[in-house]
């Protein structure tokens, strides 16, 4: 999968359940292929979608903030990231390893989607608007607040924001 899809998916499932937890989760969602990189860099030659993409590393590592110390919940965040990787490089064909001492490699749904091909564009854009969906419908009640999204014109009639911070900001989306 691409990092941009890795990305934009890591990024809306952190959304739904913090959104600050966003950046983090995006930093960790191509953080095994840049430990690769690094790994490299260092003297040691680490192949692609070995070492740094075992699912049980990033379990681990989850429930180690999760259960025994977290700052802020960054650490869970960039675990979160991890295994959003992990679970959109086992749909592919090449597949993922599971465990540390496993030779083989885990595909998911039979492994039918190729690295750039539409159908990774395609379970991006459905998982972005399943969550971008999640984060409407489960928003705060009694205050109506979505992540991300200002309602400009309501700011504006509440008098929160003044007539040139509206016009300027009228067409944002984000």
């Amino acid at each position: 999968m691409r990092w941009f899809n890795h990305v934009a998916v890591a990024g809306s499932i952190a959304a739904v359940i913090d959104p600050g937890m966003v950046p983090l989760a995006m930093l960790g969602s191509t953080a095994p292929d840049w430990m690769e990189w690094i790994g490299s860099t260092a003297g040691r030659k680490v192949k692609h979608r070995t070492v740094t993409h075992v699912l049980l590393t990033w379990l681990t590592a989850a429930a180690f903030f999760l259960l025994v110390w977290d700052f802020r919940g960054w650490g869970v965040a960039f675990a979160v990231g991890a295994i959003c990787h992990w679970l959109q490089d086992s749909l592919t064909v090449t597949g993922v390893p599971v465990s540390w001492w496993s030779d083989r490699r885990t595909t998911l749904l039979g492994g039918r989607m190729r690295t750039g091909g539409m159908g990774e564009y395609i379970l991006s854009g459905v998982v972005v608007l399943a969550c971008g969906l999640a984060v409407f419908m489960f928003r705060a009640p009694d205050t109506g607040f979505v992540p991300f999204f200002r309602n400009w014109p309501e700011l504006y009639r509440e008098g929160i924001v003044d007539g040139a911070e509206w016009r300027a900001h009228r067409f944002e989306w984000f």
